[in-house]
């Protein structure tokens, strides 16, 4: 894997990550939202392809579009999560 691929990586995860805590709310701070849109990413491909959808964008729009996608998705997975661990204890 290239610098380069790293580095487009990063920059689409942290633009995804951005986007979804800016629609979902609680951000993670810049390290958590490269993170969220990264995992994200690897979530809303496999939503994605389950489904069978395909994406209204293509080429870097359609990657963001779908990494936003799956971040919503861990972010209000995640939120689920911690009200049920909170509730239990």
């Amino acid at each position: 894997m290239s610098v380069e691929t790293i580095v487009i990586w990063i920059a689409i995860g942290l633009v995804a990550g951005w986007l979804a805590s800016l629609v979902v709310g609680g951000g993670y701070g810049v390290v958590g939202d490269i993170v969220l849109g990264i995992v994200g990413a690897f979530l809303g491909g496999l939503i994605f392809r389950a489904l069978h959808l395909g994406t209204p964008f293509r080429g870097v729009a359609s990657t963001i579009f779908v990494a936003f996608a799956g971040s919503v998705v861990l972010l209000l997975l995640m939120r689920l999560v911690r009200r049920t661990s909170a509730r239990g204890t």
